[in-house]
């Protein structure tokens, strides 16, 4: 399974991953430091997943996001971010994204996240 983290936090990267990995050890994460960035890696690894930041230097994660579903409809996106504004939900919820999580990223939210993605037939 493919997973990629795009976000210009570092910090906010290595937490992700490694909370990941533990529910999901066999995992491939690659990481994306912006929203160009993540266009480009999204189109060269087809991940199985994307987990995208909002607030991204160049291009946002909310522009990030109609990219990739323009690029591919079937994304599974997952949003975390500080942003947690309900306009904001609502408008990413149309997009199709599978879920919105408030930052910080901790040991429950991904054990939720990751139960989700196991259970994904489509994997």
């Amino acid at each position: 399974m493919k997973i990629l983290i795009v976000d210009d936090s570092i910090f906010s990267q290595k937490i992700i991953a490694n909370l990941i990995k533990k529910q999901l050890q066999n995992a491939l994460i690659y990481f994306a430091k912006d929203g160009d960035e993540g266009l480009e890696k999204y189109k060269s690894i087809n991940p199985d997943y994307a987990f995208v930041d909002l607030l991204m230097p160049k291009i946002t994660g909310e522009k990030l996001i109609t990219l990739i579903k323009e690029y591919d409809a079937n994304a599974k996106l997952i949003v975390v971010s500080a942003d947690v504004q309900k306009s904001i939900k609502e408008e990413l919820d149309s997009y199709g994204i599978v879920a919105f999580i408030n930052k910080p990223f901790t040991e429950e939210k991904s054990k939720n996240i990751c139960d989700l993605i196991r259970n994904d037939k489509n994997v």
